[in-house]
């Protein structure tokens, strides 16, 4: 079991911060809880910390420029809104930094920057020399420009996707609630908050749904996506309240605030960060309940026996989603042959592939080298 005081060895050290945070219940910038913040984070690089700040409050930012009461519900006005008040929060956080004696450094990434490999690397690599010569990055989405980001609306997958890139030791995610609780506490008095989240289930995404905020666009569900992709890259997460004082000290103190999510104990390498969480899923196999405990406990290579069904359309060598048959995602991988091809062969023995294509170039469907696991469960031994 994870231990809360391991925290305070931590040294990299990536924090997101949500928009109904950083602003008021109308809208308007908080620069009390933007000064108490930085103040905490320049504070921990003053400690020997490396910090990588992922902010939202473009949008909100924008909108209080504008004079708009409510969050536009158009991607050009949504971009419009984040084009006026990205400089503004940026500027907010550059004078504020500096009078901690701190240098920020503006970073903004899209979907892009994932997708592609090369890009994937120089990311890390600009991040990680900003970090080595003491600038505090401070990252968010292009919103100004990049449709895709407004589309999936949350730096919450950004933040993860970030402290990923960076081999980060811990993300903390800081919302408007304490944590997780065992069930809405707005609506049910006996909720209580979870202290610690071992494995993201169905049964743990089943009792986070709902949107965000109206001043934010990231609900709990989507902290849980970010979650696993956390807990899978080997990086401790904390999701706890932005509106508590001292908080993130606090957690590097270990003391017991919000809801903790711990590592698997192995940390992916970078390229299998980069399938599991960088390239774009193009399809989606599903495989029997056989198949699905072979790879999550032998780490075997996927067949095309254990194949039910396909969706998508990909070719040799793009990134598809593997899934339980009750559609949970338990692995990613590159896929040997094409959509077509994955059809005409699901179900059947390696032996059978060549007479049923013509040709054979792989045993395996997926292989095990190009193969990311992503849950533990279905353990039991079995053979795919």
């Amino acid at each position: 079991m994870f231990d809360r005081n391991q925290l305070q060895a931590a040294r990299r050290i990536v924090v997101k911060v949500g928009t109904s945070t950083l602003t008021h219940p109308n809208g308007k910038l908080n620069y009390s809880r933007i000064e108490g913040l930085v103040r905490e984070l320049a504070n921990a690089v003053n400690a020997g910390k490396q910090i990588l700040l992922v902010s939202s409050g473009a949008v909100g930012a924008g909108m209080d420029r504008l004079g708009w009461k409510e969050k536009p519900k158009t991607i050009p006005a949504k971009q419009a809104a984040a084009a006026v008040g990205q400089g503004i929060l940026m500027h907010t956080y550059e004078k504020l930094f500096a009078e901690y004696g701190q240098v920020v450094a503006q970073v903004l990434l899209t979907r892009e920057d994932s997708v592609n490999r090369r890009r994937y690397a120089n990311s890390r690599n600009t991040l990680l020399t900003l970090l080595d010569i003491g600038v505090i990055p401070i990252i968010n989405e292009n919103d100004a420009v990049s449709i895709d980001e407004l589309k999936i609306g949350d730096n919450d997958t950004l933040s993860a996707n970030v402290a990923a890139i960076v081999d980060a030791d811990l993300l903390i995610i800081l919302s408007d609630v304490d944590g997780v609780y065992s069930a809405n506490p707005q609506t049910d008095p006996q909720a209580r908050l979870l202290p610690e989240i071992a494995e993201v289930t169905p049964e743990v995404e089943a009792i986070c749904g709902g949107a965000g905020t109206m001043r934010g666009t990231g609900g709990m569900l989507t902290k849980m996506a970010a979650a696993r992709m956390a807990m899978n890259s080997g990086i401790v997460m904390v999701i706890a309240s932005g509106g508590r004082d001292g908080v993130v000290q606090s957690i590097l103190d270990g003391k017991p605030i919000g809801t903790l999510f711990p590592p698997r104990q192995n940390r992916l390498q970078f390229r299998k960060r980069w399938l599991a969480f960088g390239a774009r899923i193009k399809g989606r196999l599903t495989v029997d309940k056989g198949c699905a405990q072979a790879l999550l406990s032998n780490g075997s290579s996927l067949l095309a026996a254990g194949i039910k069904s396909v969706d998508g359309s990909f070719e040799q060598g793009s990134t598809v989603s593997i899934v339980n048959p009750d559609g949970w995602e338990i692995a990613r991988g590159l896929v040997n042959y094409s959509t077509d091809d994955v059809r005409k062969i699901m179900g059947a023995h390696t032996h059978e592939i060549a007479e049923i294509l013509g040709h054979k170039p792989y045993d395996e469907v997926v292989h095990r080298d190009n193969l990311v696991l992503l849950s533990r469960h279905e353990t039991e031994e079995a053979k795919c």
